[in-house]
């Protein structure tokens, strides 16, 4: 079932976005060599409860952690370890929090220093996918314009591998609502639109082969040809002109810039 939110419910929903945004901030400015991603469950946990706010991740169908982080060839869905990050990783932090009742989810990918260009590329590419299909989510729209947008930039113009196994959807009271929102499609297709549609709209992009496979845990999906994928995430309102971005990607790149140990020459 698509729910539409009220005017009250989206200013609410936007808290909880923004909580995760400024979480991700957090993780912005902790992350170097060294640190594992168990320091960064850690930290997003404690972060989360500060500010009375619930993980929503955890336990949720059985995941046993607070964050997803995936990393280099992990697509999504990868549990924090003991491993320490090293210079050139890419590194996807995926979260949600619970706050007064409702939802936010979204992620970030980062770079510790140097990387491949072709690498750095790909991680501008799919930051910048992410922001066309937020383009295509206005009303009178169909979810598949937002698909389509997303996906002739990354496939069609770049040759990406875009990932079909998952997609982004709907959000409110729970964590996966109606409708899906796929990366790939056609134009004019799925569901029309309406104002006060909250989607998860997420690009997750391989550099090479769009085949991916899941590890013997039943939740880390990798790249099956082993190269790097990247993973952004928004929180986005349906509006008649112009989509309201309810989650903040700016002070998370603040944070990045002001971090010597992360790589932001890509924007």
């Amino acid at each position: 079932m698509i729910i539409h939110k009220t005017e009250a419910e989206i200013a609410l929903m936007k808290d909880a976005a923004m909580l995760v945004s400024q979480t991700l901030t957090e993780v912005a400015k902790m992350l170097k060599p060294g640190v594992t991603t168990m320091d960064i469950d850690r930290l997003c946990l404690s972060f989360v409860k500060e500010h009375n706010a619930i993980p929503s991740f955890y336990n949720y169908h059985g995941y046993p952690h607070h964050i997803c982080a995936s990393v280099n060839d992990v697509v999504v869905h990868g549990f924090p370890n003991d491993t320490p990050l090293k210079n050139g990783d890419i590194i996807s932090i995926d979260m949600g929090v619970i706050l007064k009742g409702w939802h936010g989810d979204h992620a970030y990918t980062f770079i510790m220093g140097e990387v491949a260009p072709e690498v750095l590329q790909l991680v501008k590419v799919t930051k910048e996918s992410l922001y066309k299909g937020i383009e295509k989510a206005v009303i009178n729209n169909r979810v598949g314009d937002i698909s389509y947008a997303i996906q002739d930039y990354t496939e069609t113009k770049f040759g990406y591998g875009v990932v079909r196994e998952l997609v982004g959807h709907g959000l409110g009271r729970s964590l996966h609502e109606d409708p899906q929102v796929p990366n790939y499609g056609k134009r004019g297709t799925g569901h029309k639109m309406k104002e006060n549609l909250v989607l998860a709209i997420e690009p997750m992009i391989n550099l090479g082969s769009r085949e991916v496979y899941t590890d013997d845990d039943g939740w880390t999906v990798r790249t099956r040809d082993g190269k790097p994928s990247v993973h952004f995430e928004h929180d986005v309102c349906v509006k008649r002109n112009q989509a309201l971005i309810l989650s903040d990607y700016s002070i998370i790149e603040a944070a990045e810039k002001a971090n010597p140990h992360l790589n932001s020459s890509y924007y």
